[in-house]
């Protein structure tokens, strides 16, 4: 294969899954891990993607917030798997906050309807629980981001002041065993990181292709984290990197 057309499909890769390794992409191309390192290097010296830890990230996750619609299609299987693997620890009675990422909308499609209170910076969450007769909802209001169907702002984070929560479970746009949690866009971030502090534990809701990878705007650090639940992809060698990390890691119980 020429070189040209290995750029080409690595591109192509690392934009249709969001994020890669190196070893993935070594195993693909059949080359050396280190022939890949130079490829990425180039390709990111073009602005064709950007390099994380041990891989390299898609552009569009590095600097802006995806559409939902486009968000909501992207590794829908393995979203699905963690909010089905995440609801199961949400108990009766308890207060929990649900933030606006895809994963946390998925967690709300199948939450029972127990008595909670639900607190949440989505429209998508809070619609999709409006018909449950024993969850109470409560929203946190501020400037509308039409992408992401969401409030953000300096009022969603005065209005998140006001409570305490049991746990919150929160998503991101990468997950980071040295530089933590991180998303692409700064007042996501920031209303995410309100999020985690009034709470009593902190879930982080993070698929594979989130592993590695650091996004424009840091969230929290890693020991802010008490658990992260992934999905059935998360490679061995990406779970060992957070060996020396506090947080549990959680995958769901149908692996073998």
């Amino acid at each position: 294969m020429l070189i040209a057309e290995r750029h080409k499909k690595l591109t192509s890769i690392i934009n249709e899954s969001g994020s890669s390794r190196v070893s993935e992409l070594s195993k693909i191309f059949s080359v050396t891990e280190e022939t890949i390192r130079r490829d990425l290097e180039k390709l990111e010296n073009a602005g064709k993607l950007k390099r994380s830890h041990g891989g390299a990230v898609s552009v569009e996750l590095s600097g802006h917030e995806s559409p939902y619609f486009e968000r909501e299609v992207r590794n829908v299987i393995e979203k699905m798997d963690v909010a089905e693997e995440a609801v199961k620890y949400v108990s009766i009675n308890e207060r929990i906050i649900l933030d606006a990422s895809t994963t946390a909308w998925y967690m709300a499609k199948i939450l029972p309807d127990i008595p909670l209170t639900v607190v949440t910076n989505s429209l998508k969450v809070a619609m999709e629980l409006s018909n449950r007769k024993k969850i109470s909802v409560i929203s946190a209001g501020g400037t509308l981001l039409q992408k992401s169907l969401s409030f953000v702002g300096p009022q969603t984070t005065a209005a998140l002041e006001s409570y305490y929560v049991n746990k919150a479970f929160i998503s991101c746009r990468g997950v980071h065993a040295v530089r933590g949690i991180s998303d692409s866009h700064e007042m996501q971030a920031l209303v995410k990181k309100k999020m985690s502090e009034i709470a009593d534990e902190v879930f982080l809701l993070a698929d594979h292709s989130k592993f590695g990878v650091q996004a424009f705007s840091k969230v929290a650090a890693i020991e802010e984290i008490n658990f992260i639940i992934t999905d059935s992809r998360t490679s061995k060698e990406q779970i060992d990197e957070f060996d020396d990390c506090a947080a549990t890691i959680i995958r769901p119980s149908k692996i073998q």
